[in-house]
């Protein structure tokens, strides 16, 4: 971490595109001052050169030739801080420089804010993951304890997925006070169809699907696929009609469910290749029943090849002027092994956690797919403004949330554990995670 973010604050950090804002630069402890009654220069280089109308794009590798350009600010000390106002041109980010005026030896900096147009500037950053299991079904621990392990890495929602299982969810979800939680528990399941390859994830819907096609309603369920079999158009060559008319069943139910339906892992490699068909997954692609694609998901580093693929595919229908909504799971069977569980996760810009705010701005784009495998680099996949703008936050926005968040998640297990304090203690900090995100916006 950069000595400005453990020395410094800046605030706001998240400002209005193409307007002025003023800015509080604050030492946080005494080995870091500003000196009373002297002049500072602040100067402040947009990272994109978005420039103010009539200034001429900078060409230069020297940053005090690049500042000139946009012009400085000075400001003195107030109360050991300062302040001062500026125009910040475009959505973009822009790096920000201190130093005593005619003294540019030592400088300050740089400090970090972004600039975001109106419709960004509305939303939050929430991480979550939509797709993973317990020991309800293939997965090795209980519904609350995933629900609490989801805390402690620093989610700010999940949903637990299990295979055909849809009750196991709203276990995670009893097994607290969800109104003294920071984490929002969604139900869900994995839907599996009968005789239907595809793998279709209900995130947030109010009942389970899978119950609708089990036992008595068997029969219900198959006069219904019969009946959309005929009422689909024809499918091409190589393409189960039976199978597509199943996947369109299912998403159409999710949502009348208030639910997201999202097509997984579909480059998924199995002995006998990729399920579901690649033929199938042509189509559902070129139809669109799905609301969300999972263009990340939860594979081994031996299987990383399947992401890639669908991060390809992902790319190839944006090329072809499709709009598709995507997320990132981990599909993890496991919290404590070392493997898949944090791995990936959805970064989600919305105007809340709430089930409904997350999924319309899922479906209308406002989200991204991390990839954090341990030991390297995050990847972040989606449209570009939303990418850079994530990278900032993961950089920027998200460390003490992360460190507030971890310390919920274990009270969450203390709870779990039988200890009847441990949810009043997550009251306490709740809004001050919460606040440790959305506090570094401008007013809105």
């Amino acid at each position: 971490m950069e000595s400005e973010q453990l020395f410094y604050s800046i605030l706001p950090k998240v400002v209005r595109a193409n307007q002025k804002q003023e800015l509080t630069i604050k030492p946080l402890f005494e080995h870091v001052f500003f000196k009373e009654d002297t002049e500072y220069e602040i100067s402040v280089v947009p990272l994109e050169h978005l420039m103010p109308e009539g200034k001429a794009t900078p060409c230069s590798f020297d940053r005090q030739e690049v500042a000139a350009i946009y012009g400085k600010a000075t400001a003195k000390p107030q109360g050991g801080a300062l302040r001062f106002s500026w125009f910040f041109s475009g959505e973009q980010e822009h790096l920000i420089y201190v130093h005593e005026v005619g003294n540019e030896s030592e400088v300050i900096g740089p400090f970090h804010v972004y600039s975001l147009c109106a419709d960004l500037f509305d939303r939050f950053p929430f991480k979550g993951d939509l797709h993973m299991h317990s020991c309800r079904s293939d997965g090795k621990e209980a519904p609350g304890y995933v629900a609490a392990c989801s805390r402690r890495i620093g989610l700010d929602f999940m949903a637990l997925t299990d295979h055909g299982q849809y009750r196991p969810s709203l276990e995670a979800q009893g097994a607290f006070d969800l109104n003294k939680l920071g984490l929002k528990v969604f139900p869900g399941e994995e839907v599996h169809a009968p005789e239907n390859p595809v793998h279709i994830i209900n995130f947030g819907g109010k009942f389970s699907v899978n119950d609708l096609f089990r036992g008595a309603n068997d029969a219900q369920y198959r006069k219904e696929v019969g009946a959309l079999e005929q009422k689909l158009p024809p499918v091409p060559e190589g393409v189960d009609r039976y199978q597509n008319a199943a996947c369109v069943w299912v998403f159409n139910k999710i949502r009348e469910s208030g639910g997201l339906g999202i097509f997984c892992h579909p480059y998924w490699q199995i002995p006998s290749g990729y399920s579901p068909s690649v033929r199938l997954t042509d189509y559902l692609f070129e139809t669109q029943p799905f609301d969300a694609f999972e263009v990340i998901g939860g594979y081994y580093r031996h299987q990383a090849e399947s992401n890639a693929l669908q991060v390809a595919r992902y790319h190839e229908e944006r090329a072809r002027g499709r709009r598709i909504p995507i997320v990132g799971v981990t599909d993890a069977h496991g919290c404590e092994g070392g493997e898949l569980f944090g791995w990936y996760y959805t970064i989600v810009f919305s105007p809340s956690t709430e089930a409904s705010d997350l999924i319309a701005s899922i479906k209308d784009l406002y989200s991204v797919a991390v990839e954090a495998m341990p030991g390297e680099f995050p990847r972040i996949h989606g449209p570009l403004r939303l990418v850079k703008f994530a990278y900032f936050a993961l950089r920027e926005l998200f460390t003490q949330h992360d460190e507030l968040s971890r310390e919920e998640g274990l009270l969450m297990l203390e709870h779990l554990k039988g200890d009847a304090s441990a949810q009043d203690k997550i009251v306490t900090i709740k809004d001050k995670t919460g606040q440790s995100v959305t506090g570094f916006w401008a007013e809105k």
